[in-house]
């Protein structure tokens, strides 16, 4: 443990500079809740999807890191805010009317569309913590509707409508001259429509506990802060939770940078510490522009795992998270192929450059073994030429390239047949466009057709991508690269490919040999 925690000192992965800034927090000593709690919070109106895994997901890997470094007890709490008013019906949700008529109703009140739970927010609060237990993630789940009505946050609404004033002062400022004549931190819910109402605060009584407010139809009425009877605006609710549950981690998107530092204000005007806070960058589409949920141009998270396991997901989270990056289908056979890399070259990695390895954070501490013998890339351009359809057509090639490996001996490497079929089919085989060959390509094709019909080196990749190199260096190919760009363009129908030793060796000489006659033949080009 004490080589660990001197290594974890000096790592310069990015959850230990975390973890490392948040132990400075409690260089004194433990907090006096007695465990260090890390927050990751969930709106409800909508259905869990990929931002939810990538927070909840980093998160985790800073808490790991901290646990690392110091024997103080953590927890994670998936905070759901479903006491919030539903503003605008979902478009992707059944019963469009019924929703409509409950706008503005508390999610745990909204009538559920699909008809599984009692309310719409149960219905997705169920989704949500289906969806973290999918993953292995140890959390603690919590409702907003459970703790303003359990008193959980009683203590801190009355602090809250004492220093009412100082809330005003940091929350006005930030609002336009419409919203600010009506802007109350307080948002009552009305005992008579049950609907979360936006409405200014005429009165307070600070010893009572209470405000008064005006009700659509003019009705003045006079409610408790406690109990459930208001839910407070987002960022001082973001603020009243911290300050409340006695958060101390908690990271957010870029575009919420303006909501931390407002929360951050209330919460010590609640006279509390903010947590320690983490930006991360948001995600950009196949075209470089922000991710938006109402444009629907992002990848999602059931696209994202028909493609790839979870693993390779949380790889592109844990790399670079405060640099945008696209998320889209290409990015994928990529992460597959870099997860793998990360595994096999963790056992042979001293401890120091193990606790950089992605892997480490991936898995806690305990990464598996990998046994994806062919990279993923391999796979997708051997169900290319091979025409599969399933994985299992692709495990006659696979055993002649690795006689040692069965489905059941290696189930990744299974499963990554499978997803490589069928992102192949979905993905790759509807963009596929094959050119002719130049006359110097069709000529250096032809060679090493001649080549691999004379070769006696066996299915040994390293020697074949050798040969494939003394092919393009004997026709002239300057850069040589351009060599390897006409063997995709003309055999794959792609600008980029793999190793073409490696190719050959899992496709098989014969049939490499025949491709490349089919090639220089023409009989590869698309018609179009």
């Amino acid at each position: 443990m004490s080589d660990l925690r001197d290594a974890a000192q000096s790592s310069k992965a990015w959850p230990f500079e975390e973890a490392r800034k948040l132990l400075k927090r409690y260089a004194k000593g433990a907090p006096e809740k007695g465990y260090v709690l890390f927050q990751t919070g969930y709106g409800p109106s909508g259905l869990p999807h990929i931002g939810t895994f990538g927070e909840v997901a980093r998160t985790t890997m800073v808490r790991q890191a901290f646990e690392a470094l110091s024997d103080i007890p953590t927890k994670l709490i998936c905070f759901s805010d479903d006491m919030d008013g539903l503003r605008k019906v979902p478009g992707n949700v059944p019963n469009q009317e019924q929703m409509a008529e409950d706008l503005n109703l508390p999610l745990t009140r909204v009538r559920d569309p699909f008809g599984t739970h009692e309310g719409f927010a149960q219905h997705n609060n169920a989704r949500l913590r289906d969806f973290l237990d999918g993953f292995g993630f140890e959390y603690e789940f919590a409702s907003a509707t459970d703790y303003y009505t359990s008193g959980r946050f009683d203590e801190m609404l009355l602090r809250a409508l004492e220093r009412f004033d100082k809330i005003m002062e940091i929350m006005l400022p930030t609002l336009g001259a419409d919203r600010q004549a009506t802007y109350s931190p307080f948002l009552p819910v009305s005992p008579k429509s049950g609907h979360v109402l936006q409405v200014p605060t005429l009165e307070r009584n600070v010893e009572k506990g209470t405000i008064v407010y005006e009700e659509p139809d003019g009705e003045r009425v006079e409610v408790p802060v406690t109990g459930g009877h208001v839910k407070m605006q987002w960022k001082p609710d973001w603020a009243l939770r911290w300050a409340a549950l006695g958060v101390d981690y908690e990271m957010s998107g870029k575009d919420l940078m303006d909501s931390v530092t407002q929360s951050s204000k209330i919460c010590r005007a609640l006279g509390e510490r903010p947590p320690e806070p983490y930006t991360y960058e948001l995600f950009l589409d196949g075209e470089g522009q922000k991710i938006s949920k109402s444009k629907g141009n992002g990848l999602t998270m059931e696209e994202w795992l028909a493609y790839a396991p979870a693993e390779s997901l949380s790889l592109f989270m844990f790399q670079k998270p405060r640099t945008a990056k696209r998320l889209h289908f290409d990015v994928i056979p990529k992460a597959v192929d870099e997860y793998h890399q990360h595994l096999r070259g963790y056992s042979d990695q001293e401890l120091k450059a193990q606790l950089n390895n992605p892997v480490w954070h991936i898995h806690g501490g305990t990464p598996p073994a990998s046994n994806l013998v062919v990279p993923f890339a391999m796979l997708l351009n051997l169900a290319s030429v091979a025409g599969a359809e399933d994985a299992g057509s692709l495990w006659g090639f696979i055993q002649r390239y690795a006689p040692d490996a069965s489905p059941e001996t290696h189930p990744d490497l299974d499963a990554a047949a499978g997803y490589a079929v069928r992102y192949y089919n979905d993905e790759v085989k509807p963009k596929k466009v094959y050119r002719a060959a130049t006359e110097v390509e069709a000529a250096a094709m032809s060679d090493l057709a001649e080549r691999l019909k004379a070769w006696e080196g066996g299915l040994d990749a390293e020697a074949l991508q050798s040969e494939v190199f003394a092919v393009g260096k004997a026709h002239g190919f300057d850069p040589l690269r351009n060599w390897f760009t006409a063997l995709y363009q003309v055999l794959l129908g792609a600008d980029q490919g793999p190793r073409f030793g490696g190719f050959i060796a899992l496709y098989g000489i014969d049939e490499t040999i025949s491709l490349l006659e089919a090639g220089v033949a023409g009989a590869l080009v698309t018609q179009t």
